[in-house]
């Protein structure tokens, strides 16, 4: 019986990278074995125990078998037998199926150390085909080590794409994509998640409304970018640089998801896409089950992006609108972060990343003004119910005049 630390433990160690969670397999045990040093039983489908005193999780060393389409269709063998070599040859990428044995020793037999010092992402072997997901894991670790330099492999690249074309990706269960999806929006360049998907042909499977906005135009004097799509991931970028929170870049990158259903003979102009985009966000968010904070972010940020641009020219009745619409009384931190993921689409633009932008600090003043407003001199004045909260309405249109000079 021996333990190897396996996976991204080694896999950051070797990079310099901080390590997350630390895996172990183990070589030449059975779950009795375990069970009898004090492990806890934790895995479903294969054998998986918890370390009584580290907590850590230490899996048997295990082989898999393709019995149906799909990633749920895979019959497990962990037994004494399996060598560690064995249980390393069914992960995804090469940088991933590295070993340290108790002595720090580095055990590679698929050539993981050379694919990272040469920044490559490159599948261990041909069953890689077998499991749909690695294609979205793939795109999420591009989006992890991007910045890193790292590129895909072609032979991956190529293999990804017949596994679309073989219809895959159509087993992906919802859970499974949003999982991935979500991970990859937290990453440094969560873009590069989207141009991966849509390079082996998965996004327009995955996310075709996504897919959709690639090729179509919007006016070059707002847009010098022109194509819609190479908006939407200079938006993401934006979005990543602005903030850190996966619910921001959500919304950064469905914000414009109404532009893909513009009838082609009234390119460039996009007129009532906010509105067309609603119900799109609505429902890639119930198919793929999302949290709620995404799908209520994703619907403000698609419907009011542009006011949020012409918040310049707005009169003090019309911002206190915006302001109730997006509940930025009641919801101060969502009001944040629609107005981070508004600017990464004002930024969203070549020659625009680092602009001064009038529009965050309009907007911010506005708010600041209207919620200082408060209900009780009213109430005192004898009012009661609605005519309380018109005569709030009221007080607040002219605190945010006075605020704005308007």
């Amino acid at each position: 019986m021996q333990a190897y630390r396996v996976g991204g433990a080694v896999r950051d160690h070797l990079l310099g990278e901080p390590a997350g969670d630390t895996d172990w397999v183990v070589v030449g045990a059975t779950p009795e074995e375990m069970e009898a040093q004090g492990f806890r039983a934790v895995g479903k489908d294969f054998p998986v125990f918890l370390h009584p005193e580290t907590g850590e999780e230490y899996a048997l060393a295990r082989t898999e078998r393709k019995t149906a389409p799909g990633y749920h269709g895979f019959d497990f063998h962990a037994a004494p037998d399996v060598s560690l070599e064995d249980d390393l040859a069914r992960r995804d990428l090469t940088i991933n199926a590295m070993a340290e044995d108790p002595d720090g020793r580095l055990i590679d037999p698929y050539n993981g150390r050379a694919d990272l010092q040469a920044r490559v992402l490159r599948h261990v072997t041909p069953a890689f085909a077998e499991d749909p997901v690695r294609i979205l894991r793939v795109a999420r670790f591009a989006a992890r080590f991007e910045p890193l330099d790292f590129t895909l492999a072609e032979e991956t690249r190529d293999l990804m794409r017949a596994m679309v074309e073989a219809g895959e990706v159509a087993a992906l269960v919802p859970e499974r994509v949003w999982a991935e999806t979500e991970r990859a929006l937290g990453e440094a360049a969560p873009a590069a998640f989207i141009r991966v998907l849509r390079d082996c042909g998965a996004l327009a499977e995955v996310f075709p409304e996504i897919d959709a906005l690639f090729g179509v135009p919007q006016p070059p004097e707002h847009h010098p970018e022109v194509d819609t799509g190479d908006h939407t991931l200079r938006v993401v970028e934006q979005a990543a640089r602005l903030s850190p929170e996966p619910v921001v870049r959500f919304a950064a990158l469905v914000h414009d998801l109404g532009k893909g259903t513009t009838p082609p003979e009234e390119w460039p102009r996009h007129i009532g896409h906010e509105g067309r985009g609603v119900p799109m966000v609505e429902g890639l968010c119930e198919r793929l089950r999302t949290p709620r904070a995404f799908r209520e972010l994703g619907v403000i940020v698609a419907r009011e992006h542009l006011h949020f641009h012409r918040a310049g020219e707005l009169k003090p009745k019309t911002l206190v609108d915006l302001l109730e619409r997006v509940d930025a009384f009641r919801r101060p931190e969502r009001f944040e972060q629609f107005c981070l993921a508004c600017e990464a689409d004002a930024r969203g633009r070549p020659g625009y990343e680092d602009r001064d932008l009038p529009q965050p600090g309009i907007l911010h003043t506005a708010r600041e003004a209207a919620a200082a407003v408060e209900a009780r001199p009213f109430a005192e004045q004898g009012l009661k119910g609605p005519e309380i909260g018109e005569a709030v309405r009221r007080a607040r249109i002219q605190a945010v005049a006075e605020a704005l000079g308007r």
